[in-house]
C-alpha cells in the first residue's frame, strides 16, 4: 500500500455523526501508515453543551495521543461572515504551502468552500471533498439555501472527486445542479461495529434501571440534535397518538437543543410528562441505544443517519422518515418502516405495528444486525483509500509504497 500525506478540513470537530466519522477516519488511516493532519474550525460560536465540548475535546487529546496531528483554523466558522471567511482562507493556503500534501480531503459545507479554494490555489495534486448530507432543504432559510447550492455549483469543479454518503444524497446533488454526476462517488459512512458487539450487559440494566421505569416497559427512543430539522416534534406528536392505547410504552429524547424547553411544555400540556423522558445530551450513547426496544429518526432531512447504523449493529427495529439517505440504510417491511416526513401520525401506525408484535421486532433486529455489516467502519476506510490511490495514479503520482 502507498503511502500518502492527506490534509483533512472540516469546519467543526464536534460530536456530531460527520465530526466523529472524520475523526476515526483520520485514526484509522495514520494506523495504516499514512501521514494524515486534521484541520478543524474554532468552536467560540459552538452550540455545544459544556458536556458535549468536554467529550469533544478528549476525543481530540486521545487521538493526539494516538499520533494524529490537529490544527485549529481560528476564523473558521459555520455561518457565512465575509471577513473571517477571507482570513480563514488565507490560513488554509498557507497551511497547505507549508504542509505539502498530496491529498486535500475537505467535510461539511463551509470547510468545502474555503478548504477547495484553497487547495486549489495552493496547487494540491487531489481535492476530494464530503459534503457529509446536503443541506439544500431544512436546515436553512430559503436565501441562505440558495446560497450554498450557488457555492456548491461554483466550487464542485475544484474537487476532483465529491463523495456522497449514499444513494439518495447523489441523487438529490445532481437534482439541485450542485454538482456533475461525473464528479461524484458513493462511500457510506463507517461505523466502528466493535464497539457495539462488546458492549456490557450490566450497564444496559443499570442505565435502563437508572430510568425508572417498569422492567416490562417498551422503550421507544431516539438520539439527536433538538432542532426542527430532526423532526423531534414529529416523535412527540406519534406518542400523543399512541399513549392512550399503550400507556406500557415509554418514550426517550436523548439530545439537547433550543427546541427542547417547547417540548417539554408540550408533553407536559398533553399530560404525558410521566411517559415522555428528555435525556438531554449524553456520551454514552451505545447503551442508551441498546436500551431501546424501538429506534426511531424522525428527520426532515438526512445524508444517511449514520446512528441507524449503530441501531441496526444493536438489534433494534427501526421507524425512519424516507427523506434523503435513509432509505439506503432501511428497508422497508424488512429491518424497519420507512414513513414521510413531518408525519406523526405515520410514525405512529408504524411504532404501534412494532409494539403489538415482539415477534416482528426482533426479525426486523436480526435483519438489521446483517444489514449493519455493510456500514463498517473497515469497509469506508478501504473505499477512502482506494479513491485517493486511484486519483493520484490519475495525475501519474506514485507515493512511496508501504
Amino acid at each position: 500500500m502507498v503511502k500518502i500525506k492527506i490534509l483533512n478540513l472540516i469546519t467543526r470537530q464536534d460530536k456530531g455523526g460527520s465530526a466523529e466519522t472524520v475523526l476515526l477516519a483520520c485514526l484509522k488511516l495514520c494506523e495504516l501508515g499514512h501521514e494524515v493532519i486534521l484541520v478543524k474550525g474554532s468552536t467560540f460560536e459552538s452550540q455545544m453543551s459544556p458536556q458535549e465540548e468536554a467529550a469533544a475535546g478528549r476525543d481530540l487529546k486521545n487521538a493526539q495521543r494516538k499520533g494524529l496531528r490537529i490544527i485549529t483554523n481560528p476564523f473558521l466558522v459555520r455561518r457565512v461572515h465575509p471577513v473571517f471567511d477571507l482570513l480563514s482562507l488565507i490560513f488554509f493556503y498557507r497551511l497547505i504551502l507549508k504542509e505539502r500534501p498530496l491529498v486535500v480531503h475537505t467535510h461539511t459545507s463551509k470547510a468545502g468552500f474555503i478548504g477547495r479554494l484553497a487547495a486549489k490555489l495552493a496547487g494540491t495534486p487531489v481535492i476530494v471533498h464530503t459534503p457529509h448530507g446536503h443541506v439544500f432543504f431544512g436546515y436553512f432559510g430559503p436565501l441562505a439555501t440558495r446560497l450554498f447550492i450557488f457555492f456548491e455549483k461554483k466550487t464542485a469543479p475544484l474537487a476532483d472527486r465529491i463523495v456522497a454518503l449514499t444513494r439518495g444524497e447523489l441523487e438529490d446533488t445532481v437534482k439541485f445542479g450542485a454538482a456533475p454526476r461525473n464528479k461524484l462517488c458513493i462511500i457510506h459512512s463507517g461505523v466502528d461495529l466493535d464497539k457495539f458487539r462488546s458492549l456490557d450487559p450490566s450497564r444496559i440494566r443499570a442505565f435502563k434501571k437508572s430510568l425508572r421505569i417498569p422492567d416490562k416497559a417498551v422503550l421507544i427512543g431516539t438520539v439527536g440534535r433538538l432542532v426542527p430539522v430532526k423532526g423531534p416534534e414529529f416523535l412527540l406528536e406519534a406518542a400523543k397518538e399512541l399513549l392512550p392505547l399503550h400507556p406500557e410504552a415509554y418514550f426517550a429524547f436523548t439530545g439537547d437543543g433550543y427546541l427542547r424547553d417547547s417540548l417539554e411544555r408540550k408533553a407536559r400540556e398533553l399530560g404525558l410528562e410521566k411517559n415522555i423522558l428528555f435525556l438531554g445530551w449524553q456520551d454514552n450513547v451505545p447503551e442508551i441505544i441498546a436500551a431501546f426496544d424501538i429506534f426511531v429518526l424522525p428527520s426532515l432531512n438526512e445524508g444517511m443517519g449514520r446512528v441507524l447504523v449503530e441501531a441496526m449493529a444493536l438489534g433494534k427495529p427501526l421507524v425512519a422518515s424516507r427523506v434523503g439517505g435513509i432509505p439506503d440504510l432501511v428497508e422497508h417491511g424488512k429491518n424497519g418502516f420507512l414513513v414521510p416526513p413531518q408525519d406523526g401520525q405515520g410514525l405512529a401506525k408504524a411504532i404501534q405495528l412494532l409494539l403489538e408484535d415482539g415477534e416482528l421486532r426482533a426479525a426486523m433486529g436480526r435483519a438489521g444486525i446483517e444489514i449493519a455489516e455493510k456500514f463498517s467502519l473497515e469497509i469506508m476506510i478501504k473505499k477512502t483509500a482506494d479513491l485517493y490511490e486511484e486519483l493520484l495514479a490519475e495525475k501519474h503520482i506514485f507515493p512511496r509504497s508501504g
